[in-house]
């Protein structure tokens, strides 16, 4: 038995990395997966390799900052799988620059997506969740919703900070729903939003001195925290941060 058999998902920016990564754990465990992304050849190629592993799974478009398309998921998932029990809000930018080189554009973009969308995502897929009897809400934040670092970027850490404090304002407003919410921290993890520094071995050695554990994480070591967290396992667990991040946030 799958740890997550007969739950309905929905995960945002599943066509790569991270989110495609948690897009087929969570069908390998029994889910049915509905994902989206804006990348919908890349998306769609994700769905055809879950399908060939056996697994259920539905691509939609889904741009994170449109309440129309997030209405559209959450009736896929409804129609398809007949409920919906999770949402991952995965979707995310990074804008790599300080303070005083974000421009006003570039806050408008990233809070749009890695925050806005997150609210959205929450506030859309809520009735479906109450109509089915409860649910899990996974928020993927970062360590940069925890703290900052010398080179981090302002924009993107005021977007994950926000991310953890509405998580738990949906936690607390949600609890006696049977209707969880919790935020995932993950450190650096190998996936195409930090291949810059990846392939920099500047950029690489400074990250190492601050790993305790001495390298970047996998995308698989934090599926497997999304998939705790939409599970029974996590019944009692909501307003939590479940940080992965090899140690960073301990020194």
């Amino acid at each position: 038995m799958g740890r997550l058999d007969g739950k309905v998902a929905i995960i945002s920016g599943g066509a790569r990395g991270q989110g495609a990564t948690e897009a087929r754990m969570l069908a390998m465990e029994g889910a049915s997966v509905v994902f989206g992304d804006i990348l919908d050849d890349e998306g769609r190629q994700v769905e055809a390799q879950i399908r060939e592993l056996g697994g259920e799974a539905t691509y939609v478009h889904l741009d994170v900052t449109s309440e129309a398309d997030w209405k559209s998921a959450v009736d896929t998932a409804v129609s398809a799988y007949g409920k919906l029990n999770v949402l991952v809000n995965n979707a995310g930018i990074l804008i790599r620059k300080t303070l005083e080189e974000t421009t006003g554009e570039d806050w408008d973009r990233i809070m749009s997506i890695n925050a806005k969308g997150v609210f959205l995502g929450t506030r859309v897929a809520i009735p479906a969740m109450r109509e089915a009897g409860g649910g899990s809400i996974v928020n993927i934040s970062s360590t940069a919703g925890l703290v900052s670092s010398p080179s981090g970027s302002a924009s993107y850490t005021a977007t994950k900070g926000a991310v953890r404090l509405l998580t738990k304002s949906t936690a607390i407003q949600y609890a006696r729903e049977g209707i969880r919410c919790n935020s995932v921290h993950p450190g650096p993890i190998e996936t195409d939003m930090i291949q810059d520094s990846l392939s920099d071995p500047a950029q690489m050695e400074l990250r190492m001195q601050r790993l305790p554990m001495g390298r970047v994480g996998k995308p698989e070591e934090v599926a497997y925290g999304v998939i705790y967290l939409a599970s029974d396992e996590s019944s009692f667990v909501t307003g939590s941060e479940l940080v992965i991040d090899g140690g960073t946030t301990a020194q």
